[in-house]
């Protein structure tokens, strides 16, 4: 292949150009412009490498030679010796000294190749191995200690192995999608845990449709039971595909879908096999996103420039024009590679941006107990039959028999029934919006009666959008991460294990430890292979002060070695829980355990009773009395003389009981624990010491105090799911003990607990055990994105709410529930985001682009993407606040669920961007009210409505309905009595431009920016939405 070609198939595969059929994600995005980006790289931008040397066309060595060969032909046609003509001679001295253009330009193409391929690998732009020596440059600014992987300034955004959503286009332009039906991932109770032994299928029912000109082929995603291979599969599924393209209507797919798409090893591959297995098989591309491509690839080109182009040894050798003519290379090497640089910095920018942006909230709803909701409400409940099935299926309420204080189970349910089951937990996802709307309505100061938050979300996102809410709110974190051992669903680049889980940590680790209260502090669960990592990590990111323990705990052993000769090393048998804090001077209650060693008691280990000197400093002359002789005239005994004289007879009776005048000190604790088990009272001794001073007893402490060695503790996770669901739900769930254990050592009642790898629940499930146990009001938050949030972390919580203890899946007892209520709200996703992203170029800007080549150059490199996209949905189209309850988006349903639209909830998502703790939410008359605090301790007002129909074109349709919707809003003020003027709000938002009295507030501090206590909801939101920072 020459050099040119070569490059251009290098730049089509770094824009991604080179998979023209695709058309989901950035392949759909940068596919729009497909044709405008070939066009200007292979037209506009390489084209200048041949310009750039056009000043050495009269030196051109082929057209030199070429002339010389010329003049030699016409010596010898005229008989003369070629070598004695001047011309001749003048040709070769020219010669020598020319520049051969073409080896020049394919030169700088293959420097152009070499350099973006050393950065590039599938979708992603890192350092790739090299076997040479000084290859890349690692930045340093003269640090003692410099910690770094190959992808630490990039953004880890791999959320799963499967495409969600699949889409191409057949040769004739139309579009085929494959997507997931909405079907049950468990059908038949047949469980697969994590997702494991799951196959793509093709659905039964309607498995090929022709929708607004577009082929939808549907699947479905579940487990197997005969455990076969995809491939086996996907041969089944392309056969029954053709039989049912083999109907009249969809003939015309057929062709398309039959159509070669071969390969070296399989020459008769169809179009259709070709996608079904890309479909199917585990998606390899984009990991990462980096978070200044731009200044890291001019950064290295100046390296590749000084260590593969420019040899000073060259240079010194050379005559002037050669010197001239190589440096000349470098600048055209050095300008065209800006240029690439900066088309590339655009399109990653651009998914930087994505990325980062706060996303929004696509679904709220809360859970509560019957206990929490108004009896008003409980006809509708016992009405609605898909709550009743939950509780079926979740606390086998149907087994509920009759008896003179229990209504049994009816169906429908009564309100009886409801009144007697106080602990049944409702989920108002099963409720109408106007139901939930006055449920909430019904609760005052709403988040403070939430005892808990779980977020469905990939956890840089969830972190992302909690931090202005929950900034050091957060007492205490857990985190139970992937431990990177190559079998346990952490997703990661060939040869980039470490550095890909390093990334994966980084930026959330950081996230994080904003939401830590100053004395916070922080547990990872971790395994043998990365606890160095770890350790050298925390100390990059948090410093080395922050590390204060490494726990060690059991975990179970798989005895996988016992059936070989020889092993290569020991089983492990422990894992380790590093703790560290935010601040070096944060202090902790004292910790004390149970006083056994791995579950056996211990003589040695168990806590025995002291003697403290019962002289105290403080200075009570009525508790200074003789003691054994002893009146102290300074200070004052601990007790009262009539408490002191019956201790000293009390230790009289012991000794006499026991027959010594000198007893152990396990005899003594021995003969007090008799005493008070016998009298139901406690027993006090007083006694002379050996040094002749009054001491008196103190009884051995409940526990011993803790060390860092949890081996007490048992890896029983997986047997307490099982009595909870009945079946085997969870792979390697933690035990809830670990967890109960971390929260009684850090949290005091109502302080918050976060767990960002939320996995099966365990955090939640601790928490409530320890709250139950002392009737504490700690919270906890708990960030899943896995598919189980719905199978087994939401069940699982619903359950432990409502009964302390499970067999077999089905509560043991009915009257050990707590009163209890969370919220729990999924999130826009990065792959939504991108799937709804839409470019519009208007007419004007056109016709700037068609006017200027240098415009429309920068225009390309720089700034296409940001300006086309403005409006997206995902970007926040402005104009669809008019219409605030309508919003919708693309979402994705599960991991590799089908996309489907969905209204966002614009309400919950600006309560989130502005941190407000929402005291009370209403629906009055369409209008939607949130009352709250925000994080300056601000009391705010917001207020959402309906401006215009969305749908309306005309004008002045459009503008007649603005203002009826201000005359609405105006006579909505007046009825709830709000006045911009009052102090009962500090801040009032409303979506829209309004004609309410505003009144201008003092400026922050240090700010310029005039403040009004009137403010736009669309301005705050975009505001907020976008305003972030690299992590």
């Amino acid at each position: 292949m020459k050099s040119f070609d070569k490059l251009k198939a290098k730049l089509a595969e770094l824009f991604q150009l080179d998979q023209a059929d695709l058309d989901f994600g950035i392949y759909r995005i940068m596919n729009a412009k497909r044709e405008e980006i070939t066009r200007f790289l292979e037209h506009d931008l390489l084209p200048q490498v041949r310009e750039a040397f056009a000043q050495y066309k009269s030196g051109d060595k082929a057209e030199l030679q070429k002339e010389l060969e010329e003049a030699i032909q016409q010596a010898k046609a005229l008989g003369a010796d070629p070598d004695t003509l001047p011309k001749v001679k003048e040709l070769r001295e020219r010669l020598e000294e020319s520049v051969d253009i073409t080896a020049l330009e394919n030169e700088v193409y293959d420097h152009l190749y070499n350099f973006f391929s050393r950065y590039y690998d599938e979708g992603d732009f890192i350092s790739l191995r090299r076997y040479k020596e000084g290859v890349y440059a690692i930045p340093y600014e003269g640090e003692g200690v410099k910690l770094y992987w190959a992808n630490h300034d990039q953004y880890y955004i791999k959320t799963t192995e499967y495409f969600r959503d699949y889409a191409f286009r057949t040769a004739d332009g139309r579009r085929v999608r494959f997507k997931i039906a909405e079907a049950d991932t468990e059908k038949d109770n047949i469980k697969a845990p994590n997702g494991k032994d799951r196959r793509f299928f093709l659905h039964e029912e309607k498995p090929v449709a022709e929708k607004g000109g577009e082929l939808v082929i549907r699947f479905e995603y579940r487990p197997d039971p005969e455990k076969r291979k995809q491939a086996d599969i996907n041969a089944r599924i392309v056969q029954r595909i053709v039989e049912e393209l083999s109907d009249e209507k969809l003939a015309s797919w057929q062709w398309q879908l039959s159509a070669k798409a071969p390969t070296e090893k399989s020459p008769n591959r169809t179009v259709l096999e070709k996608h079904l297995s890309d479909y199917t098989k585990r998606n390899t591309f984009d990991y990462f996103i980096h978070k200044d491509l731009g200044k890291f690839l001019r950064r290295e080109l100046d390296f590749y420039i000084k260590n593969e182009v420019m040899h000073l040894d060259d240079v010194e050798n050379e005559s002037a024009p050669r010197v001239e003519q190589y440096l000349s290379k470098i600048k055209v090497i050095r300008r065209i590679a800006h240029k690439i640089i900066d088309f590339l910095a655009q399109i990653e920018n651009f998914q930087k941006k994505l990325w980062l942006k706060k996303k929004f909230v696509v679904e709220t709803n809360y859970c509560m107990t019957l206990d929490r909701v108004p009896e008003e409400f409980y006809p509708e409940i016992a009405a609605n039959d898909a709550q009743r099935e939950e509780w079926v299926r979740l606390f086998a309420i149907n087994e509920i028999k009759k008896d003179l204080t229990m209504p049994g189970y009816s169906e429908p349910l009564t309100v009886e029934l409801l009144k007697a089951n106080p602990h049944l937990v409702l989920d108002t996802r099963h409720f109408s919006k106007d139901f939930k709307l006055r449920l909430i309505a019904a609760i005052e100061d709403i988040d403070e009666q939430c005892d808990g938050l779980l977020v469905h979300s990939e956890n840089f996102q969830a972190l992302n959008l909690m931090l202005e809410r929950y900034r050091e709110q957060v007492k205490c974190v857990y985190i139970d991460p992937p431990y990177n051992t190559g079998d346990d669903g952490f997703l990661y680049k060939d040869n980039y294990q470490s550095s890909s889980w390093l990334s994966f940590l980084a930026d959330r680790l950081v996230l994080a430890k904003e939401l830590l209260t100053p004395e916070g502090a922080f547990f990872t669960s971790i395994g043998n292979e990365e606890v160095p990592h770890l350790r050298k990590f925390f100390d990059f990111l948090w410093g080395e002060r922050s590390f204060r323990s490494s726990i060690i705990i059991r975990r179970g052993i798989k005895n996988v070695q016992a059936q070989f000769d020889t092993i290569d090393a020991l089983n492990q048998g422990y894992e380790y829980v590093l703790m560290h804090t935010r601040s070096t001077v944060a202090r902790f209650k004292k910790l004390l355990i149970p006083p056994t060693i791995d579950g056996n008691d211990n003589t040695d280990d168990k806590p025995k009773g002291s003697w403290n000197n019962h002289w105290r400093g403080t200075d009570r002359p009525t508790m200074r009395y003789p003691l054994f002789g002893i009146t102290p005239e300074t200070g004052q005994w601990r007790w009262g003389k009539e408490r002191s004289y019956s201790a000293i007879a009390n230790y009289e009776q012991l000794k006499k009981d026991l027959g010594t005048e000198t007893p152990s000190q396990e005899q003594i604790d021995e003969w007090v624990c008799q005493k008070e088990q016998q009298s139901g009272q406690k027993v006090d001794l007083l006694r002379l010491s050996s040094s002749g001073k009054p001491e008196h007893y103190v009884p051995p402490s409940e526990g011993k105090l803790a060390s860092d060695l949890w081996t007490d503790l048992k890896p029983n996770g997986s047997r307490q799911l099982l009595k909870l669901f009945g079946n085997k739900v969870f792979d390697n769930p933690k035990s809830v003990d670990l967890v109960f254990r971390i929260g009684e050592f850090i949290c005091n009642t109502g302080d918050e607990i976060l767990d960002f790898f939320a996995g099966s629940g365990t955090t939640a499930h601790a928490v409530i055990n320890l709250n139950r146990e002392d009737n504490g009001k700690r919270k906890y938050i708990l960030v899943e994105m896995g598919d189980y949030f719905d199978t087994v972390l939401l069940p699982r919580i619903k359950k432990v709410v409502y009964s302390k203890d499970w067999k077999d899946g089905k509560p043991v007892s009915r009257d050990t529930g707590i009163s209890h209520m969370f919220k729990y709200i999924r999130l826009e996703s990065y792959e939504d985001a991108l799937a709804n992203i839409e470019l519009k170029r208007t007419g004007p800007q056109q016709l700037l682009l068609d006017q200027s080549t240098s415009f429309r150059e920068s225009y390309m490199l720089k700034y296409m993407l940001e300006t086309e996209a403005k409006g997206s949905p995902s970007l926040l189209n402005i104009d669809w606040f008019d219409d605030p309850f309508n919003y919708k988006l693309l979402v994705g349903t599960g991991s590799v669920g089908e996309t489907k639209a969905v209204t966002v909830d614009l309400v919950e998502t600006f309560n989130w961007l502005l941190g407000l703790r929402v005291r009370h939410m209403d629906s009055i008359r369409g209008f939607r009210i949130v009352e709250g605090t925000n994080p300056k301790g601000e009391k705010v007002l917001i207020i959402w409505r309906k401006i215009r129909d969305l749908s309306e074109t005309d004008p002045d349709r459009i503008r007649a309905q603005r203002e009826q919707a201000n005359r609405d809003l105006e006579e909505f003020f007046r009825k709830q009595q709000y006045n911009t003027l009052d102090s009962e709000f500090d801040v009032i938002y409303v979506n829209g431009d309004n004609n309410l009295m505003n009144i201008p507030l003092t400026p922050e501090k240090g700010g310029l920016e005039p403040r009004y206590k009137v403010r736009l909801i669309e301005e705050e939101f975009r505001r907020l939405m976008f305003d972030v920072k690299d992590v």
